[in-house]
């Protein structure tokens, strides 16, 4: 089979395209014929070396997986032959990733494709809407009627963020870079989006909160002000921050116990199967009432692996403004 993979990490040139051998479902697994993946920051940082974990060898790159069961192993009951399926937290903890014309995967990390929805749409909701969901609603507990704001609201994260805000009744606030971003936000439902390169981002969300605050914070930069932040948000309010291991930002004790602010950190690897799942019937079902819709900015074929990695790298660490959304390659 095809595959996009890597014999040691470094820049972008140690990714491979070739051949590979096919792999068997083993106990609990099915085989998927790969439809289609997407690229995450977190597949950028295991290529380089900047996240070191330890790897299969030869390592197929890639979290994400959309596809059609092709065969199952033993001890097998969720799905059957025939059936699509969306998976994520590939890639992690040992595990093989997905850049390929086939993958295997345990049972308990896929989720099916409810009819009518595309297997790249799927994909592109997979590991950011996951991530979203976790911080929002087991972090962070959100409820109809809160505020929440979002650095970012058409970024990977960040757009799903915003959907599943509106999905279940709460105010959202965003930043944006450009007017055609800010309107893909206003259509999700955003209600107030703002252009953080022209517009006066922290007098507007108090403005709008009416010096109340805002109650659920989701930091999606690197790079996080906390003062700033816990000044913003109202009392017993909730940060939620799922970026930037290196950040060592000084923090403001005072806010933070005066106001009974909670801050919550989410990293998918840490999240069980169980609570994965309880995130992907949320998502199917925002898929399939057209509630949820992952934001596609590029596509390219799965040999051009390399290309998407520079894309994702581009904006992740060099924030050049060129990608709105997700990555999503096909075999």
């Amino acid at each position: 089979m095809k595959a996009a993979f890597i014999e040691q990490t470094g820049s972008i040139d140690v990714i491979q395209y070739g051949d590979l051998p096919q792999p068997e479902p083993g106990e609990g697994e099915v085989l998927i014929q790969v439809r289609a993946v997407s690229v995450n920051p977190i597949d950028t940082y295991i290529r380089s070396g900047m996240v070191a974990i330890e790897l299969p060898q030869p390592y197929i790159v890639g979290c994400d997986v959309a596809g059609v069961v092709d065969a199952i192993g033993s001890n097998t009951s969720r799905f059957q032959v025939g059936d699509r399926v969306w998976g994520t937290n590939q890639g992690l903890s040992g595990r093989q990733g997905t850049f390929s014309e086939f993958v295997t995967a345990h049972e308990d990390w896929l989720y099916p494709i409810p009819d009518g929805v595309e297997e790249e749409d799927s994909v592109a909701a997979s590991l950011v809407g996951n991530t979203a969901h976790l911080g929002l609603f087991r972090c962070a507990g959100l409820q109809s009627d809160e505020i929440v704001f979002v650095n970012g609201g058409t970024g990977g994260v960040g757009h799903m963020v915003v959907q599943m805000a509106k999905a279940v009744g709460a105010r959202v606030v965003t930043t944006v870079g450009s007017e055609e971003k800010a309107i893909l936000c206003r259509n999700w439902g955003a209600d107030l989006v703002l252009n953080y390169k022209r517009d006066p981002v922290d007098a507007a969300i108090r403005e709008f909160t009416g010096e109340s605050g805002v109650d659920l914070w989701y930091e999606t930069l690197r790079d996080v002000d906390l003062e700033r932040t816990f000044g913003l948000l109202g009392k017993r309010g909730r940060m939620v921050v799922m970026a930037g291991r290196e950040s060592r930002p000084a923090f403001p004790t005072g806010d933070f116990y005066t106001k009974d602010l909670t801050l919550h950190g989410v990293a998918l690897f840490n999240a069980s199967p169980d609570e994965q799942r309880a995130c992907a019937e949320d998502i199917n079902c925002w898929l399939t009432e057209k509630k949820l819709t992952p934001l596609i900015g590029q596509r390219y074929r799965l040999e051009e692996t390399a290309l998407a990695h520079q894309m994702q790298q581009d904006n992740t660490l060099s924030a050049k403004g060129t990608l709105a959304g997700k990555i999503v390659l096909s075999p």
